[in-house]
């Protein structure tokens, strides 16, 4: 068996897979009707919707098979996602790179597979739609361009997953997408006993920011802030605009030492902002921290409560020693 190599883009191709939000999510109409309707044209007995993770295929929709995902090494996707064209495999029993596969040895039992490269929004091939049969076939140019018009349906339903995981002012993760992917890193971190932090951050003044500039600039502002947050946090971090002007941060197998040198570096990034932008206001925050506790911690909702009510504690600390300050200078 010839293991799957990796694209060359891995990186920022699960970068964008994860952005998607969509891996061990429940099934939808959107996908299972198109591998239904695959199914049914092509005369097969399973057709799916592939998404090819870090270790595994997952499938978003998987029509006439049982399993939900299979271990990435063996996957016949991971060959897929490294062409730009349909992936054609008319008898896997006879190929060498296939032919002692345990997909193929066994359940269940690949013949012929047909996988069509799903890209992401920014063009990295985040999975396939792929048809299998038990028994060796064909594909004839119209039904290859059949499969690739199919293929292009379930990319516009993936987009349309992701605008709805998306802030439309900030270009960051809105709540909904944090949530499903801070779950999901989460999760990981639990597995494998790694540590993980998290930040909830606040505008200090944003409504006199609305207020004295306008809502044009207020927006302004908060899409500096996120720029500032994705610029100063890694690829494998999470950030996100929970609304308003909150925001958040999951920072997956993480040290709170190194949580520290992250926060260090955006309040360095945020005062050169504001040294450079000479918009007539500061953009100021309040922050609130929590670490990963396993036994405190069952879910994503505990951290963000405790790193909220630090964040509060933070604010009032901050008005407290303002209005010192005032009281001193008067």
């Amino acid at each position: 068996m010839q293991a799957p190599g990796k694209p060359a883009n891995e990186t920022a191709r699960l970068h964008t897979l994860h952005s998607l939000a969509v891996l061990d999510t429940a099934p939808e109409e959107r996908f299972d009707r198109i591998t239904r309707v695959a199914r049914r044209l092509f005369a097969v007995p399973i057709a799916l919707v592939s998404l090819v993770d870090a270790e595994r295929q997952w499938f978003k929709s998987a029509t006439g098979l049982d399993a939900s995902q299979t271990p990435r090494d063996i996957s016949f996707c991971s060959h897929a996602i490294l062409q730009d064209e349909i992936f054609l495999i008319p008898d896997a029993s006879q190929d060498l790179r296939f032919g002692d596969n345990p997909l193929v040895t066994g359940a269940p039992y690949i013949r012929f597979y047909a996988g069509c490269p799903l890209k992401g929004p920014d063009g990295s091939k985040v999975g396939t739609l792929c048809i299998i049969d038990r028994e060796p076939r064909q594909l004839d140019a119209e039904e290859q361009d059949l499969l690739r018009d199919l293929a292009d349906i379930v990319e516009q339903e993936l987009a349309a997953v992701h605008q709805a995981n998306v802030d439309e002012l900030t270009r960051i993760s809105n709540r909904r997408g944090f949530e499903a992917l801070a779950q999901q890193a989460l999760g990981l971190c639990k597995r494998l006993d790694k540590p993980a932090s998290l930040y909830f951050f606040d505008l200090d003044g944003f409504k006199e920011i609305n207020d004295r500039f306008g809502h044009a600039e207020g927006d302004h502002a908060l899409g500096a802030f996120a720029q500032a947050l994705k610029a100063v946090f890694r690829d494998s971090d999470v950030i996100g605009r929970l609304g308003g002007d909150e925001f958040t941060a999951f920072l997956p197998d993480t040290e709170q030492v190194e949580s520290a040198m992250a926060l260090e570096r955006l309040s360095q990034a945020v005062s050169e902002l504001n040294l450079a932008s000479r918009r007539g206001y500061a953009l100021r925050y309040s922050v609130g921290a929590t670490v990963f506790d396993h036994q405190r911690h069952r879910a994503l909702a505990d951290m963000m409560i405790d790193a909220d009510i630090d964040m509060y504690a933070h604010k009032q600390r901050r008005r407290t020693n303002d209005t010192i300050a005032l009281s001193l200078a008067a």
